[in-house]
């Protein structure tokens, strides 16, 4: 048995098909015709484009519109100014093409792999798609197909790149088995919309795992099994039933309230990072959005957005979600994000150095023109305004300054806005879950952010495997940290709510009901399942367990207990 990263739920049973990736070595040298050189590539980029809409084309019938539209990013890297002039500008220096187009691309691919966000380190896996297209074609080698495959096959790659993904023969691949990629990445979320069990990051896959084994794919628990015998197909055939059953059930949630077994109303809402992506929460049935990443602007962006580009963004979901609370977090970027022209410093621990709300007050001006947006989409939804890394009161009250400013000029134009606008904070530091009390006093809302907030807590890089064992939700000192966030924020009478991966966790919901959590802040795919999860728990039950739970002593122990208490 192989364990990896569950990035698609559900079971898959078939035989091994593993992919063979083209040789794109090459040896660097001058040409002699720098201009024929370009033209080479230009040509190059033509192809990968043309290849890539007709990828869009065939994607919109199969997975819908949502899910095809992540092969724009594949465009926008393609036909990117800054890279083809940087290509060029090689080429004329007396580099070949292959050699341009892959010291260009591993640049911004080393730029995007460095940052802290996991949903901008998965744009490295774009960049590298898009490299190795170029060099496909500047090499005349063929990319893996996987349009083709037999029935009930197992795709079993090294990476499997966005573009594979979106010539998979959904009917044919029964599962997914990658050496590489995260639940966040685009092949996983196509995986998803594909609705293919798939497990990724299963080291050496490709060499354990040989052409026609049979294998189980759980996507579900993370686990893969090679050659499985009778018992365990057994096993798992039955554990297929009892998903598709599942998923069946589920859809009876759809439509309802989010309420708890005694009939506790709770907020269910989902994490965006982009416009597009509220019509994928909305079809999931969503109550609203409770993390808007507004990075994406910034990141696809040549220039700072302006106020009316931003704007439209901020409208565009406003009025997608109609009367529903949509919660916007304003720019949270640092010295481990190159954007070229924010000029930011390079820094030994971006982490805890000059980002986030500190990067944004130190640049009033320019955070004022997202305020001035964000205000302006107020007037067509439910928009808040959410501020992240706060770590002290000063940080809260010099953003609320900043707002009124904000809003004197939009008063001084005749432009309307929702004059109550709530402007809350992210809570995801020990400072923060420290000072909740006073922070509550000065904001409208909290949204906890437990991906950094354990992380902060537990002292560990949920990136390092080494550390694994610490970045745990369960450790005690992060619950305890939890209980005082939820608990100073209902005794201020304000919102609480979570967008960090623990919202959506089975084991977990009992705990944070108990401790009072009003707004649950899920992935899409999530919503239906998390809604189901907390209609059985009532606030009775939920205390008896989690007056237990607090008493122990390690994460062990507490997984242990919530474990056996779902079951």
């Amino acid at each position: 048995m192989y364990e990896g990263v569950n990035a698609s739920d559900g079971i898959g049973i078939g035989v091994a098909r593993v992919a063979v990736e083209p040789d794109l070595t090459f040896t660097p040298h001058a040409p002699e015709d720098a201009k024929a050189e370009e033209e080479r590539y230009q040509a190059a980029v033509a192809k990968f484009i043309e290849q890539t809409n007709a990828q869009i084309e065939r994607m919109t019938k199969t997975v819908g519109e949502e899910a095809a539209a992540i092969m724009g990013a594949h465009i926008e890297f393609a036909e990117d100014e800054g890279i083809r002039d940087m290509v060029n500008g090689s080429i004329e220096s007396g580099m070949c093409a292959e050699q341009a187009v892959s010291e260009a691309y591993d640049m911004y691919y080393n730029m995007f792999s460095n940052m802290e966000d996991e949903l901008f380190r998965e744009r490295a896996a774009d960049v590298a798609d898009v490299k190795t297209g170029l060099l496909a074609d500047l090499l005349g080698q063929e990319l893996v197909d996987l349009s083709t495959l037999p029935e009930n096959s197992i795709v079993v790659v090294r990476e499997l790149t966005p573009s594979m993904t979106a010539d998979i023969d959904k009917d044919n691949v029964a599962g997914i088995v990658t050496e590489t990629g995260g639940r966040t990445s685009h092949s996983a979320i196509i995986a998803r919309a594909l609705e293919i069990p798939a497990v990724l990051s299963v080291a050496d896959a490709t060499s354990n795992i040989k052409n026609g084994d049979m294998v189980v794919v759980d996507g579900t628990n993370g686990k893969v099994i090679s050659a499985p015998s009778d018992h365990d197909l057994e096993h798992y055939r039955a554990k297929a039933k009892q998903y598709a059953e599942e998923k069946l059930a589920l859809e009876a949630y759809r439509g309802k309230e989010t309420v708890t077994a005694d009939g506790e109303k709770k907020l269910l809402v989902a994490n965006i990072g982009n416009p597009d992506d509220a019509n994928v929460a909305s079809e999931h049935d969503c109550e609203g959005v409770g993390l808007f990443r507004s990075e994406f602007l910034f990141m696809d962006a040549k220039e700072l957005p302006s106020e009316d580009e931003q704007f439209a963004a901020y409208q565009k979901v406003a009025l997608r979600m109609k009367d529903q609370p949509v919660i916007i977090r304003t720019l949270d970027v640092g010295g481990d994000k190159e954007i070229p022209y924010l000029h930011l410093v390079k820094e030994e621990n971006p982490f805890m150095g000059f980002r986030a709300v500190r990067y944004c007050l130190n640049n009033p001006d320019q955070y004022k023109v997202q305020l001035t947006a964000l205000l302006r989409a107020s007037a067509f939804g439910d928009i808040k305004i959410m501020v992240p890394l706060v770590t002290n009161i000063d940080e809260i009250r010099q953003v609320k300054a900043l707002v009124k400013e904000c809003m004197a000029d939009l008063d001084a134009r005749g432009v309307s806005y929702n004059k109550d606008i709530e402007v809350g904070t992210m809570i995801e530091t020990p400072a923060a879950s420290l000072i909740a009390d006073d922070l509550a006093a000065e904001c409208d809302f909290f949204s906890i952010g437990t991906n950094d907030l354990i992380g902060y807590t537990m002292c560990a890089d949920r990136g390092n495997d080494k550390v694994g064992y610490l970045y745990e939700v369960y450790q005690p000192a992060v619950l305890r940290s939890l209980k005082r966030i939820i608990e100073e924020g209902n005794k201020a009478g304000i919102m609480v709510g979570m967008c960090g991966e623990a919202a959506a966790d089975p084991l977990l919901i009992p705990v944070l009901l108990s401790f009072g959590l009003g707004e649950f802040s899920v992935s899409a795919p999530s919503i239906l399942r998390t809604r189901r999860i907390i209609s059985e728990w009532s606030k009775a039950d939920a205390d008896a367990l989690t007056e237990k739970v607090m008493q122990l002593k390690t994460a062990t122990e507490v997984k242990a207990m919530l474990q056996a208490a779902v079951r």
